[in-house]
C-alpha cells in the first residue's frame, strides 16, 4: 500500500527522510550492532543522541546559554501539572483561555494554585484570539499562561500577550518548530513533540535557568522536577530514548530544509493553498472568525450538514486523506498540515474539496 496523506493533528506524520533514516538504523544503529531501541540511556552512543539533539534544537530556535533544554516524559498532560508545581512561588498564576488544552491546563493548575483568567474566547467558542495588549496581569501572579496554538479551533497568537513584567509560559505544542520563537520573550516554552516533531511520548520543555529552582512545592514528583531533569541532563531516569533519537533526526532534517525561516515560509505557502479556496467557497467554511488570527497548522471548517460531513470524511480517507475529522469536542473537519505535510498532500485535499463540492451541492 502506497502512504497516505495524513491530517491527524497528532501522533502525526513524519518526514519520510527521517521515517527512511530510522528506518536504516532499526537493526544496527551506525554500526553498534543494536537498534536505538535496545541500546542503554548510560551507553556513549545515546549520550551522543542526546547531546546532539540539544545541541542542535539549541541552533535552531537560538536557545540562549541562560535556558536549558529538557527532555521529559509525559506528554501536555504532565507539563499542566509540572508548570506550576515548578514555578508557583506567591500560589498565583493568570491563565488565557483560548481552547480546550488552556482550559485544561488551567484546570490542573487550580490543584495548586489559585488561577485567574484574565482573558478567553470561549464567549465565540474559542474561534479568535482575545485582545492581550493590557491584560489585567494580578500583582502577585508567578507567571501568565498560553497556549500559542490552539490545535482544536484553529487559532494562533500572532503576537505575545502583554505580561506587564510577569513570566510567559507558553504551551506550543502545535506550533513548535513551525516557525521561529524569540524565546528570550518567555520564562518556559514547552511542546509535546508528538505534533510537529517526533512521536509520542515525549516533551520539550526549555526553561530559563533562574527559574529551576530548588525551593519548589515539595509535592512535586521527582519525574516533574526541572532542577532534577536539568542537573542529570534529561537522564535521571530512562529517558523516552527512541522518541528523542526521532527528534533528533527532525532537527537535522529541519536544517537540511533550510532552517525555521525556510520552514516559515513553505507554511505560509501550503496554508495558503487551502484558507484561499475556503475564502471563495460557499459551501466549506472556515471557523475561525478573525483572519489574522489563524493558525497555519491545524485548520478546522465545516459544512453545516452533519451526514454530507460524515461522507465527506470517509470518501476523503478512500483517496488516502485520512485523519480529517474534527476533534470530537467539535466536530467538522480540521485539516493538521504540520511541517512534515508537503504542499502536495495540501493540494490534493483542495483538488478533492472541490469534487465533494460539485457533487453534493
Amino acid at each position: 500500500m502506497s502512504r497516505v496523506y495524513n491530517f491527524s493533528a497528532g501522533p502525526a506524520m513524519l518526514p519520510e527522510e527521517v521515517l527512511q533514516e530510522a528506518a536504516a538504523d532499526m537493526m544496527d544503529y551506525h554500526g553498534s550492532g543494536q537498534s536505538v531501541m535496545e541500546m542503554s540511556h548510560r551507553s556513549a552512543e545515546f549520550k551522543a543522541i542526546i547531546e546532539t539533539a540539544e545541541q542542535d534544537i539549541r541552533e535552531l530556535l537560538d536557545i540562549p546559554d541562560n535556558y536549558q533544554v529538557l527532555f521529559m516524559q509525559g506528554g501536555g498532560n504532565q507539563q499542566f501539572a509540572a508548570v506550576p508545581l515548578n514555578l508557583a512561588q506567591n500560589g498565583v498564576a493568570d491563565y488565557i483561555l483560548t481552547g480546550q488544552w488552556s482550559k485544561k491546563a488551567a484546570k490542573e493548575a487550580e490543584k495548586y494554585l489559585k488561577v485567574n483568567v484574565i482573558a478567553s474566547s470561549a464567549d465565540k467558542t474559542f474561534s479568535y484570539i482575545p485582545d492581550c495588549s493590557d491584560l489585567p496581569v494580578s500583582e502577585d501572579a508567578d507567571y501568565v499562561y498560553i497556549c500559542e496554538n490552539n490545535t482544536i479551533y484553529g487559532t494562533k497568537y500572532k503576537t505575545l500577550p502583554n505580561t506587564k513584567g510577569k513570566e510567559l509560559v507558553a504551551d506550543v505544542s502545535s506550533c513548535f518548530l513551525s516557525e521561529k520563537h524569540d524565546v528570550k520573550k518567555y520564562g518556559v516554552l514547552w511542546g509535546g513533540v508528538q505534533k510537529n516533531v517526533g512521536p509520542a511520548g515525549c516533551a520539550i520543555v526549555i526553561a530559563r535557568n533562574d527559574l529551576i529552582r530548588e525551593d519548589i512545592n515539595p509535592i512535586t514528583p521527582v519525574m516533574m522536577n526541572y532542577k532534577i531533569t536539568a542537573d542529570n541532563h534529561s537522564l535521571y531516569n530512562t529517558p523516552p530514548c527512541y522518541t528523542i533519537y526521532i527528534c533528533g533526526l527532525v532537527f537535522q532534517w529541519l536544517k537540511r530544509m533550510g532552517g525555521l525561516d525556510e520552514m516559515k515560509r513553505r507554511n505560509v505557502e501550503k496554508a495558503s493553498v487551502l484558507y484561499d479556496y475556503l475564502d471563495g467557497s460557499d459551501f466549506f467554511h472556515g471557523t475561525v472568525t478573525n483572519k489574522e488570527d489563524r493558525s497555519l497548522m491545524n485548520v478546522p471548517f465545516v459544512i453545516g450538514d452533519k451526514d454530507l460531513e460524515k461522507k465527506f470524511i470517509q470518501e476523503a480517507k478512500e483517496a488516502s486523506l485520512v485523519n480529517l475529522g474534527g476533534h470530537r469536542t467539535v466536530g467538522g473537519m480540521r485539516a493538521s498540515i504540520y511541517n512534515a505535510m508537503p504542499k502536495a498532500g495540501v493540494e490534493k485535499l483542495v483538488d478533492f474539496m472541490e469534487q465533494f463540492e460539485k457533487a453534493n451541492r
